[in-house]
């Protein structure tokens, strides 16, 4: 009995660290900077390196490949920095979900691959899809 009782009240303390944790202002920041990463970090990394973002572009057949590499890096940058400040985060949210999505017929097309790289690219696809359920999660949780 008194087993149970420790469990039970271990229980309770976990359950109020885990509330008094998330519920904080900067674990929201850390949380969103988090999910974002995968953009932000992309898009500074194609603003540092424009020619190299230009040849992403064209790689991918995507004419003129200059105005879809700026475009690329303004959803990237703008969509993360709308949900990491919280401010229109459903316009952050369905910016950087509409892109991810986007990505998927054109950069991910596993369909049209051969093995091994098809299987690969699936679960790229699967990953995105994720990303794309958390961005709606992040969408519908927002602070309005």
């Amino acid at each position: 009995m008194a087993r149970l009782r420790m469990f039970k009240l271990g229980g309770y303390l976990m359950t109020d660290f885990i509330t008094s944790l998330t519920t904080t202002s900067w674990f929201g920041y850390l949380a969103r900077i988090t999910l974002t990463f995968m953009f932000w970090a992309s898009g500074i990394a194609k603003l540092l390196d424009f020619p190299g973002a230009v040849g992403e572009m064209a790689h991918f057949g995507l004419n003129p490949p200059a105005v879809f590499a700026v475009a690329t890096i303004i959803v990237q940058i703008v969509g993360s920095a709308l949900i990491i400040l919280n401010r229109w985060t459903w316009l952050g949210a369905g910016m950087l979900g509409v892109f991810t999505l986007l990505t998927i017929p054109i950069a991910h097309n596993f369909w049209t691959m051969e093995e091994p790289f098809k299987t690969i690219e699936f679960y790229v696809v699967m990953e995105h899809i994720s990303i794309v359920g958390a961005l709606m999660v992040v969408a519908w949780k927002a602070e309005r």
